[in-house]
């Protein structure tokens, strides 16, 4: 995918409804496992991409140059955060409210929206800068209360 300039949300949401049909098309012929699984590899390349495309020109790629990048995530108030810490070599923080898993419940996509949204968060880093790791225990998508992100800078052979 190529980076957008609008507000993320609207951009899932695009996805979402272009994405819908043919998923249920998906497993209606081959079962919802295998629909879900296909939707899941192709979303990860997709965020993969996508980190590559923000990254684009960009002499730094680092920790916070990618922290930077969440501002369109957040754009028209999609995320609630409490930052936590922000460093050259950590950026943690927890989402307490996400209009992404509103959106797709009331879209009826409440089954596979960690498939079209949570899915990215650590493979959109990849993208951006591979040295870049995430560790999430938890999802408001998942029913718990808050997102728990800790994004740590790791470059190879430190």
């Amino acid at each position: 995918m190529a980076k957008t300039d609008l507000p993320m949300l609207e951009q899932r949401r695009i996805e979402a409804n272009i994405l819908k049909p043919v998923y249920e098309e998906m497993a209606k012929r081959l079962g919802e496992d295998q629909a879900q699984e296909i939707l899941g590899a192709a979303i990860i390349s997709d965020s993969i991409g996508q980190g590559r495309a923000y990254a684009e020109g960009l002499e730094d790629r680092g920790l916070l140059a990618f922290r930077d990048t969440m501002a369109q995530w957040k754009a028209s108030g999609a995320l609630e955060m409490e930052m936590l810490k922000e460093t050259d070599d950590e950026v943690h923080f927890n989402v307490v409210r996400c209009k992404y898993s509103e959106m797709y419940r009331e879209m009826g996509l409440g089954d596979i929206g960690h498939l079209l949204s949570c899915n990215r968060d650590g493979t959109f880093c990849t993208g951006f800068n591979p040295d870049i790791k995430l560790d999430r225990t938890q999802t408001i998508m998942s029913g718990k209360s808050h997102c728990d992100f800790r994004y740590r800078y790791e470059p190879e052979g430190d």
